[in-house]
């Protein structure tokens, strides 16, 4: 078989894992992956449905991809993920380029619909989004040393303001078995660094196991030959325990990087979203935590504009990030989703939650600088990436970095992409990336 495909993935890292599994099923099958869908025989766009900027960026990666069809330039179109989990009557209406569509349960079946649009059948497949997580291998496309290992997919939260509940379905963990042997294979495959996700990977094992396993799990993935670092993506506050804090502190393969989104701080707003416990639970959480987890970076994520935010809840939020000192935060203005109990409620305007977002970012600018600057002289270990030609330096991330969303490290010395090396930090730049010498 001949026929080439291109994949394109948008939106977070667990939809990310999705594209590396349907890259693996397309591979055994014998059709050829190309990273242009410029020429391909089809593209198949993994979509995001999260928010408004996400669904924007869908519609239009669909519209640049039709135009490219118009043009004879790119055969089939395909079509998967969030926005059509969420929009399944509107992609197949208002989208008539499109050739397939396969909601966020269906991605085991690409390889089927692949096959049908070639014979030119039409194809739309979705099956129960809260079905046990589909094991399937994946072609990893991160790296060259780092990947993320999904733990559980779905989300039992409900908060407010969001639509994931009802796109990805009920949460639901993988078992601790599945996911060793993943880790395994990927750290036999020269992974040093496993970025741990899910929705929420503190609930991890409560729905198969009946308690919260996530310490075990991390204990038993730093035992895998291999893996140096093990860092730990969307915790959420209310579901911290002791076990779980003193495995972060003890284990030296878990990097001292907790990514907590908190979203506000008001008691009542926190109440009105459905986020369980109270502003001053999680103040108490993160003084726990930094005093119990020596080096500790926090990194959380701020909806600036939810309802019930008046100038006195702005206000109280701002003071808050004042005093915590939080190293790395995304903030982003409230974007009321369809179908959710905060799209109903009064808000301020876009324009409004906008400009709020921006003055938090000041603060965390300000924030981050002198989190930045504080690193100048010290020794970080930095997982090497690439050699930047126009540089002239490595370049890799250090164990206070996430990727695609904190800073870079550049760097001299032998490096070795894939390696972890100690790097004495020199200088910061204008961006916030840090300067330093191979120790």
């Amino acid at each position: 078989m001949d026929r080439t495909i291109a994949l394109i993935s948008l939106g977070c890292a667990k939809n990310l894992v999705n594209s590396e599994q349907m890259l693996y099923l397309l591979s055994e099958a014998g059709y050829a992956l190309t990273p242009s869908p410029d020429g391909a025989d089809a593209v198949i766009i993994n979509t995001c449905g999260f928010i408004d900027a996400a669904k924007s960026e869908a519609i239009d990666t669909i519209l640049e991809m039709a135009k490219l069809k118009s043009e004879g330039r790119l055969g089939k179109i395909i079509v998967t993920g969030c926005l059509t989990e969420r929009y399944k009557d509107a992609v197949t209406e208002e989208l008539p380029e499109v050739d397939a569509i396969l909601g966020v349960g269906s991605f085991g079946e690409i390889v089927g619909a692949v096959n049908a649009v070639f014979e030119d059948k039409p194809v739309s497949i979705f099956t129960d989004n809260s079905a046990p997580v589909d094991e399937i291998p994946r072609v990893v496309s991160t790296g060259p040393a780092w990947a993320y290992i999904r733990i559980a997919e779905g989300c039992n939260n409900f908060c407010a303001f969001c639509a994931i509940p009802y796109i990805r379905g009920r949460y639901r963990s993988r078992t601790m078995e599945n996911i060793l042997e993943e880790a395994q294979d990927l750290a036999r495959h020269g992974v040093k660094e496993l970025i741990v996700i899910a929705q929420d990977i503190t609930r991890y094992g409560t729905d198969l196991y009946g308690r919260r396993c996530l310490a075990e799990l991390c204990r038993r993935l730093s035992e895998i030959d291999g893996i140096q670092w093990i860092r730990l993506h969307y915790t959420y506050p209310d579901q911290f325990d002791d076990e779980l804090i003193d495995e972060i502190a003890n284990n030296d393969k878990i990097v001292k990087y907790l990514d907590i989104p908190i979203q506000h701080i008001n008691n009542g707003i926190l109440k009105a979203m459905n986020r369980r416990g109270t502003g001053d639970d999680i103040r108490a959480l993160f003084k726990t935590l930094r005093e119990r987890i020596p080096g500790l970076v926090l990194r959380t994520s701020l909806i600036a504009g939810l309802p019930g935010e008046g100038e006195a809840e702005f206000e109280e939020l701002c003071e808050f990030l004042r005093e915590a000192k939080i190293e790395r935060a995304g903030v982003f203005p409230f974007s009321p989703e369809e179908g959710t109990p905060a799209a109903a409620m009064e808000h301020v305007d876009f324009d409004e939650a906008q400009r709020r977002a921006e003055l938090i970012m000041d603060i965390q600018a300000q924030v981050m600088d002198e989190f930045a600057a504080s690193l100048i002289g010290r020794h970080l270990p930095v997982i090497c990436l690439d050699y930047d030609e126009d540089q002239k330096m490595w370049v890799g991330r250090s164990c206070y970095d996430s990727p695609d969303i904190d800073g870079l490290v550049y760097f001299d010395g032998s490096g070795g992409e894939g390696k972890i090396v100690d790097v004495n930090v020199i200088a910061v730049t204008d961006d916030g990336n840090l300067i330093g010498e191979e120790a």
